[in-house]
């Protein structure tokens, strides 16, 4: 029965150039790792290498074979740096980037749950809406809602949100409900982004429909935007998860109860590489955990982002 170990220092022979430069590299004898070739030849019942007092060549047997071993041996190798990993305790600091609404709320649970979960840890997050490189950044992962755009980094689906649209009972006892969306011209509607040229796409009974929408209150922040609307100053979209406890405790009734926007995908995006590094995947796996508990999460598939 052939020896793994065997395969392998012919595997460091033959990538070293001779017998000695390998002896050094597995820190073993050259004689051990002369009769360690001899034997596994004898077993194959082929001569691998031709020695000679200059030189040390590959005969078209071990050729043939070095090709063969070489990816299997990468396999293994693979394989016990990936159990390596997983054994390690993750360590050190790791860079996070998320939308403003979304990192202040269900994220920095998360960040929290982190920390005390492994305290060789430390995270750096940035809220921001824009996109940012993350290489260039030195982010080392990034949450991103809506459409991913073409790029080469590696994208995990968390889920899809959508959003509702809500306002308080002050306001609607002063302004009165839309009953349809083409009432959202007459209101003031708290926009999330900019004020000017604002439209909302809008998903109901008869499709999709785009309505020019305008308000005396914008933020880029979803919280602010949800205060805004808490505080009656007009109708406001708000991520399903937010809404919902809002309209359950009284603060905001939901309006145009057939429409939401439509969804958009949640997902953690992250640079390609062969391995992620046991901090990033440690802390991605707990968000997963704590999305599906929360009944956001949806999904785990793994794509290059590309549409």
């Amino acid at each position: 029965m052939l020896d793994l170990n065997d395969i392998m220092i012919f595997a460091r022979v033959v990538e070293a150039g001779s017998f000695t430069a390998a002896a050094r590299l597995l820190g073993m004898p050259k004689t051990t790792v002369s009769r360690r070739i001899a034997e596994l030849e004898r077993e194959l019942g082929v001569r691998l290498l031709q020695r000679t007092t200059r030189s040390l060549n590959l005969t078209a047997s071990g050729r043939l074979y070095y090709e063969e071993i070489s990816q299997a041996l990468r396999t293994i190798e693979g394989a016990n740096q990936r159990l390596a990993e997983a054994r390690a305790e993750p360590a050190g600091t790791i860079r996070i980037s998320a939308p403003v609404g979304f990192g202040g709320h269900f994220l920095q649970d998360a960040i929290f749950e982190f920390l005390s979960t492994y305290p060789k840890t430390s995270v750096e997050l940035r809220l921001t809406d824009d996109r940012l490189n993350l290489v260039e950044n030195g982010i080392d992962l990034a949450f991103r809602t809506g459409i991913l755009e073409d790029s080469t980094l590696v994208a995990r689906k968390l889920g899809s949100m959508h959003r509702l649209l809500c306002a308080s009972p002050d306001y609607l006892s002063r302004c009165g409900p839309p009953a349809a969306p083409e009432d959202l011209v007459r209101h003031d509607c708290v926009i999330a982004g900019q004020a000017a040229h604002a439209q909302w796409l809008l998903e109901g009974p008869h499709g999709q429909e785009t309505v020019a929408v305008s308000g005396r209150f914008a933020a880029n922040e979803m919280q602010a935007v949800m205060a805004a609307a808490i505080a009656g100053h007009g109708i406001a979209q708000l991520p399903h998860r937010f809404a919902e406890a809002c309209i359950k405790d009284g603060r905001l009734r939901r309006v145009l109860d057939g429409y939401t926007t439509p969804a958009g995908g949640l997902h953690v995006v992250y640079p390609s590489s062969r391995h992620l590094p046991p901090l990033v995947k440690a802390f991605i796996e707990l968000a997963v955990r704590r999305l599906n508990a929360t009944g956001t999460g949806g999904g785990d598939d793994f794509a290059i982002v590309s549409r």
